[in-house]
């Protein structure tokens, strides 16, 4: 307890210590950040809440702690539809691979371009910033995946995007901060430039690699766009198209509420769908982000020491 108020006394007099404007600029700044913060929490909170109350009361009377009206009904009717299923797993496979294609790519077309030596480099460096601001538009690369014979298939969703320009350029300056003297010890040793790479290089790049594979998945999880466009098989849709079928379209899929008598009930059943099927697609990423946070600091600081 003591040891509380001596922290407490602390910390008091450090905002003490600052002048009138400094307290105003510190004490708006906390504010904001509240706000932001509350603008995020208040609608997920909302929307777990939302998913387990029923339909009828949740349109009539709003959020309830009365937990007889509660019910598992969306998240039963979510969990027992195939197409649900099929979704989950195609963007799990999707994620999960484009996020290794595309860590791949970028670490390996990092490091030339880290590489002072590297003959070209001001050259390929201006190259890959022109298409960050540049782009060929949809119809040119719709022709171009129709051409080469992806369309309806998973390589359409997976190439396209797999190389990040900006993902580049953290990686790069990443590898750039790493000391020139590991690389000497290397050559002494009698390392070649894939040994360095793979075995001396890699190892010590664990956050900025955890931050890039997060980055992907995270963005390859919530696209749908790319499969909308290139795939027509249901058997290949990510969930994002059934979430989207549901969410912008308001459409249920098949067997969700084809036993619902009245076309009110089937609406609210619909709307109390929407909440249950964004808490289950949410998940992975609620998952996986405690075990990424820790690399976050140092994989994003990384862009704002050199560059």
């Amino acid at each position: 307890m003591a040891a509380k108020t001596t922290a407490t006394v602390k910390k008091k007099s450090e905002f003490a210590k600052y002048a009138a404007e400094d307290k105003a600029i510190l004490i708006t700044g906390y504010v904001i950040l509240g706000l932001f913060i509350a603008a995020i929490i208040v609608p997920i909170v909302y929307i777990i809440l939302a998913s387990f109350i029923d339909p009828i009361t949740l349109q009539n009377s709003g959020l309830t702690f009365d937990f007889s009206k509660w019910t598992l009904t969306a998240y039963e009717r979510v969990m027992s539809n195939s197409q649900i299923w099929v979704g989950f797993k195609n963007a799990l496979l999707y994620s999960v691979l484009f996020t290794a294609i595309s860590v791949a790519v970028t670490l390996l077309a990092a490091y030339p371009m880290s590489r002072t030596d590297f003959i070209g480099r001001g050259f390929f460096n201006t190259i890959f910033v022109i298409t960050m601001f540049f782009g060929g538009g949809l119809i040119p690369t719709y022709l171009l995946i129709s051409k080469l014979g992806m369309l309806d298939s998973i390589w359409a969703v997976l190439i396209p995007g797999a190389f990040s320009v900006w993902n580049m350029i953290i990686a790069r300056t990443y590898y750039m901060g790493i000391p020139k003297d590991l690389q000497e010890a290397a050559e002494i040793d009698g390392a070649t430039e894939m040994i360095y790479f793979f075995q001396i290089l890699l190892p010590v790049c664990t956050p900025i690699i955890a931050t890039i594979a997060m980055w992907q998945f995270v963005g390859m999880w919530n696209s749908y766009f790319d499969a909308m466009i290139y795939l027509n098989s249901a058997s290949k849709q990510p969930l994002q198209l059934v979430l989207r079928s549901i969410l912008i379209q308001n459409q249920p899929e098949p067997g969700m509420v084809s036993d619902m008598q009245s076309t009110a009930e089937r609406a609210q059943l619909a709307e109390l769908l929407k909440y249950a099927t964004i808490i289950i697609s949410s998940l992975p990423l609620m998952i996986m982000y405690p075990f990424f946070q820790k690399y976050f600091d140092n994989g994003i600081m990384a862009g704002a020491v050199k560059g």
